[in-house]
C-alpha cells in the first residue's frame, strides 16, 4: 500500500478496455444465455443510467435499447430533461410515462404525508419534503431527521421517530417498485432484458429497494465504484452536465445528496474508504490518502461492515424449504 501516492491511482481504468469488457459480456448474456433481443433502460437524467444507456447502445445498437422515463410528481424535471437530451444523443427510441396517477390511487403520497404529519401536523400536499442522516461523523449513532419546507419557504426539521421513518420509506419505495413494473411490461411485449444501473457503492452498501430498483436481469456497473463510473461518462462522451452533477436520489421533492441521506462520506471520498476496506487498508493510510482523521476512517470502516449486515435480506433470493432442482 506505500506505493499507492493518491486516492486517484486507486481508481484509476482503461475505460476503452473496460467498455469493451463490459459491452462483450452484456452481449454473451442477453443475447446467447436469456435470448432476449434487446434491453430495457429506465433513464433518470444521472450519471449511472446515463452511462448505462450509453454502454447499452455500444452492446445491442441504438435500435436494441428502449429508453423509459418514469417521472412521478416529486421527481426533478431539470434531471428528467437531461436523462432526455442522452437519449437524444445516443438516438435511442424511448417512452415517457408520468407514475404520479398510479401513486396516488395506490396511497402513496397519502401514506407519506400521514407519517411526516406525526412530526409535523400542519404539513399539506403544498409543502416540500426530505429525510437526512446526522451523526454518522465521527462514529456517532445514527439518526434520520425530517426536513420540510412550508409554501412560504421556511424550513423547519426535526428527529423521526422510528415508525413514521419506517412508513416514509415503506411509502417512497413505492415510487421504484412501480417503475419497474413499468420497465417489465416493456421487455416482456419486445422480448428484451431488463438492465439495472447501481454502482458498486449502491450494490454494495444495500442503497436500493428490493423489488425495485435493486430489481434486474443484468446489472453492468455494479463492480465500478461511482468515480469510475464518472471516468467512463466522460470516456463515452456524455454531456458535461451529467459528468460534473453531484449524486441525487430524486426521490423526494427537497434536493437531496445520497451522502446527505445514506452515506458517511460524499461519493469521491466514499469510493476510497471502500475500496481501503475492501483491499484490507488501514484506517490510518486510508485517512491520509483523504486528509481526514483516522478515528474518522474508523467509524466508516464500521458503516461499511454494519451497512452489509442490515442489508444483506435485499441481495437474498427468496428462500425454498427444500431443494426442487435434480
Amino acid at each position: 500500500m506505500s506505493t499507492i501516492s493518491s486516492s486517484q491511482n486507486i481508481l484509476d481504468i482503461d475505460c476503452e478496455k473496460e467498455v469493451e469488457r463490459i459491452t462483450s459480456q452484456m452481449r454473451d448474456v442477453v443475447s446467447k444465455e436469456f435470448r432476449r433481443r434487446g434491453v430495457v433502460v429506465a433513464l433518470s437524467g444521472g450519471v449511472d443510467s446515463s452511462v448505462c444507456a450509453a454502454l447499452c447502445a455500444e452492446a445491442f445498437g441504438s435500435e436494441r435499447v428502449l429508453a423509459l422515463f418514469l417521472p412521478e410528481k416529486d421527481s426533478s424535471t431539470e434531471i428528467t430533461n437531461l436523462g432526455k437530451v442522452v437519449a437524444d444523443m445516443l438516438a435511442l427510441p424511448w417512452e415517457n410515462e408520468d407514475i404520479s396517477p398510479v401513486l396516488e390511487k395506490i396511497g402513496c403520497y397519502r401514506w407519506r404525508d400521514d407519517a411526516i404529519r406525526q412530526v409535523f401536523p400542519d404539513y399539506g400536499s403544498d409543502w416540500k419534503n426530505k429525510i437526512v442522516i446526522r451523526g454518522a461523523a465521527g462514529g456517532k449513532f445514527h439518526f434520520f431527521y425530517l426536513v420540510v419546507q412550508s409554501p412560504d419557504g421556511c424550513i423547519y426539521d426535526k428527529r423521526l421517530p422510528h415508525d413514521a421513518y419506517l412508513q416514509i420509506v415503506a411509502a417512497t419505495n413505492y415510487k421504484q417498485r412501480i417503475r419497474k413494473t413499468i420497465e417489465y411490461f416493456h421487455a416482456d411485449r419486445l422480448n428484451y432484458a431488463v438492465v439495472g444501473t447501481p454502482n458498486r457503492l449502491e450494490y454494495d452498501q444495500g442503497f436500493f429497494v428490493k423489488n425495485g430498483d435493486g430489481s434486474a436481469d443484468i446489472k453492468p456497473i455494479a463492480h465500478l465504484y461511482k468515480t469510475q463510473v464518472y471516468q467512463l461518462a466522460r470516456y463515452l462522451k456524455l454531456p458535461e452536465e451529467i459528468c460534473n452533477a453531484v449524486p441525487t436520489t430524486d426521490t423526494y421533492s427537497l434536493p437531496q445528496t445520497q451522502d446527505e441521506f445514506y452515506f458517511s462520506l460524499p461519493y469521491h471520498q466514499m469510493d476510497v474508504a471502500l475500496w481501503g476496506y475492501n483491499h484490507g487498508m488501514d484506517a490510518g493510510k486510508c485517512a491520509a490518502l483523504l486528509g481526514l482523521k483516522e478515528a474518522d476512517i474508523e467509524a466508516v470502516y464500521g458503516d461499511i461492515a454494519a451497512k452489509r449486515k442490515t442489508t444483506k435480506y435485499l441481495h437474498e433470493a427468496p428462500r425454498l424449504i427444500s431443494s426442487v432442482l435434480s
